[in-house]
């Protein structure tokens, strides 16, 4: 999902430091808003926001509360590689043998493709038709699964070749994100629900409402299973969710305010929102970019004991006014 210049944010805070970081002080300015999705009327946009913004606002909330109870990361960068300028990143997933693959959005650039990982070459790609605009992606097997923008539908395609083996359809109300533990898959749909599903028939088996510390966390984006946890994108923010597969308890938060500061400020090219996770489980290496990135990054993460200033709520969970 994109973000928007055609919608306000109040202001958010963030660290201060460089790629291999200190722990976060918040006491930069906000970076540059994300960027509206293309085709997206200003009607159904405004009743969009209206809904986030009745269901972050009118949903009961704790008192803010420490994040002790949470595990905080800020990162180092291990390694940069090319990636196209062009994708607006929504999945992205490792293959193997420095291969990703990646779905990319918007109304008629939507493509699935394989991608190598040290020159970010496409080495293999599905153009899909103009109507659609691509979202989340899994890998499970030998099997690409891709859900769809307000469509509740998504395709399936053969890792070997991209070549598209059908179309099913979901029970969420949207298509954001997918993720696989190797026997289910995981979806996300912009709100605070996480989803189970059934990879042979992309039904409900049961889901839960993600909440860090009593708060709901929504818009919930991209999607990565990585050793028993569900990380996911928060979309309008620099932040990772480790999510609890089970009850949908935010485990930890990684912050990577300063890697999206840092490229805008070496890069000329449009910079848009964090979205992208990638996990190497044989090697242990984490990869993320971002929607028009123009580099996709290795990360190893480095424990926060506590935030120099404001909560994780002020960094991560995303409020509006319009």
């Amino acid at each position: 999902m994109a973000g928007g210049s055609q919608k306000k944010r109040i202001a958010r805070h963030t660290a201060s430091s460089a790629p291999s970081v200190p722990p976060p002080s918040m006491s930069k300015p906000t970076l540059p808003p994300c960027r509206p999705k293309c085709g997206i009327g200003v009607l159904p946009l405004v009743l969009g926001l209206l809904s986030v913004f009745a269901l972050y606002h009118l949903t009961p909330k704790k008192a803010s509360l420490k994040v002790s109870s949470q595990h905080l990361y800020s990162f180092e960068v291990v390694n940069e590689f090319p990636h196209d300028p062009r994708a607006f990143t929504q999945g992205l997933v490792y293959g193997g043998n420095d291969t990703l693959f990646e779905s990319t959005g918007l109304y008629g650039q939507s493509s699935v493709r394989q991608v190598h990982l040290q020159t970010g070459q496409v080495q293999a790609l599905h153009q899909m038709d103009g109507s659609y605009f691509g979202e989340g992606l899994t890998l499970l097997s030998e099997r690409l699964f891709q859900v769809l923008w307000k469509t509740h539908t998504g395709f399936v395609y053969a890792r070997s070749n991209l070549s598209n083996l059908g179309k099913f359809t979901h029970e969420m109300k949207d298509g954001w994100g997918l993720a696989t533990d190797g026997k289910v898959i995981y979806g996300s749909d912009g709100t605070s629900t996480l989803y189970t599903l059934n990879p042979k028939t992309m039904k409900v088996l049961g889901k839960s409402t993600v909440t860090s510390n009593g708060y709901q966390v929504s818009l919930l984006n991209e999607l990565e299973y990585i050793n028993g946890e569900v990380w996911a994108n928060v979309w309008m923010s620099d932040c990772i969710a480790r999510i609890s597969p089970s009850d949908g308890t935010v485990r930890g938060w990684v912050l990577l305010q300063n890697l999206r500061q840092t490229l805008l400020s070496s890069v000329p090219t449009e910079v848009d929102c964090l979205n992208g996770i990638a996990w190497d489980d044989e090697k242990k290496r984490l990869f993320v970019t971002g929607k028009l990135w123009p580099k996709l990054y290795e990360i190893e993460l480095r424990p926060v004991k506590t935030l120099l200033q404001g909560s994780v709520e002020d960094l991560c969970l995303s409020r509006y006014w319009i």
